[in-house]
C-alpha cells in the first residue's frame, strides 16, 4: 500500500484529493492548520491528520520529524497548501509577502527536502505541486500569490531533472477558477466574467484537481516529470 501525504488536506482540493485517495486504498496523511472539524471527519475515513501551521519553518520541521517518525516515509508528496493576498503591490506590507511565500513556495520545498531521503532510498516516488494559472500568467492584484506560484513552477522543472535517475517524477498541476474557500471572495460579477472566458463556461470543481493528483501519482503516469499541466477549462492555453 503506498502512502500519501496531502498537505492543506482538509477543505477544498485538498479535501477531494484526501477523500479520492482513501477511495482508491492508498494510506493517506495530510495536514491542516485550523480546520479541526472537517479534519476529524476526514479521520473518520480512515485518513491520518496532522496539525501544523506551514507558514512557520518551525512548525515544517517539527511536523515533517513527526510523520517520519510515526510513518517511516511517504511515497507520494502533494503539495498543496496556499493561501492568497489580494492588494496593490504597493500596498503590500512585508509581512503579508512573507507569509504568501512562506505558505506557498518555501513549506513545500522544506516538506520535499524532508520527504525525499525515503523516496531516494526506494528508487521511487511522486512529488506533485499545486500552483496556480495566475503562476503562468501573472495576476494584477495578486503579485506576492503570483510570485510565489511561478517559483513553485520552476521549483517542479529543477527537482524533476535532479531526481529523474532516482525514479522520482516532480510534476505541477495550475487550477484555473476553482469552486473553494479561497475564492469565496470574489464577487459574483468577477466569477461571471472569468467563466465567460473560459472554453469549457464553468468554475472548476476541487474534484478535477484531484483526479488529475492522482493520476499523477500513479503507473499509468510513470513517464511523464517535469511538466505544468493546466485544470483551468481552457482559460489559460501555453
Amino acid at each position: 500500500m503506498k502512502t500519501v501525504l496531502i498537505t492543506g488536506g482538509s477543505r477544498g482540493i485538498g479535501r477531494a484529493a484526501v477523500e479520492l485517495f482513501l477511495e482508491k486504498g492508498y494510506k493517506v496523511l495530510f495536514i491542516y492548520r485550523a480546520s479541526k472539524q472537517q479534519a476529524e471527519q476526514l479521520e473518520e475515513l480512515g485518513a491520518v491528520g496532522y496539525r501544523a501551521d506551514l507558514s512557520l519553518m518551525e512548525e515544517c520541521a517539527r511536523v515533517a520529524e513527526l510523520i517520519l517518525k510515526e510513518q517511516g516515509g511517504v511515497d507520494v508528496l502533494i503539495n498543496n497548501a496556499g493561501i492568497s493576498h489580494f492588494s496593490l503591490f504597493t500596498d503590500l506590507k512585508n509581512d503579508e509577502w512573507k507569509r504568501v511565500c512562506a505558505v506557498n513556495l518555501d513549506a513545500p520545498i522544506y516538506l520535499t527536502r524532508a520527504f525525499l531521503p525515503h523516496m531516494i532510498g526506494q528508487k521511487w516516488g511522486r512529488i506533485v505541486n499545486i500552483s496556480s494559472m495566475w503562476g503562468q500568467v501573472g495576476s494584477s492584484c495578486e503579485v506576492a500569490y503570483s510570485t510565489a506560484k511561478a517559483g513553485l513552477i520552476g521549483f517542479t522543472k529543477a527537482l524533476a531533472k535532479e531526481e529523474g535517475p532516482s525514479g522520482i517524477t516532480v510534476n505541477c498541476i495550475c487550477p484555473g477558477l476553482i469552486d473553494t474557500d479561497m475564492n469565496e471572495v470574489l464577487d459574483e460579477e468577477t466569477i461571471g466574467a472569468i467563466v465567460s472566458e473560459t472554453p469549457l463556461m464553468r468554475v472548476g470543481r476541487p474534484e478535477d484537481v484531484a483526479s488529475c493528483c492522482l493520476y499523477l501519482a500513479s503507473k499509468q503516469a510513470s513517464f511523464i516529470t517535469g511538466q505544468i499541466i493546466g485544470v483551468n477549462g481552457g482559460l489559460v492555453i501555453t
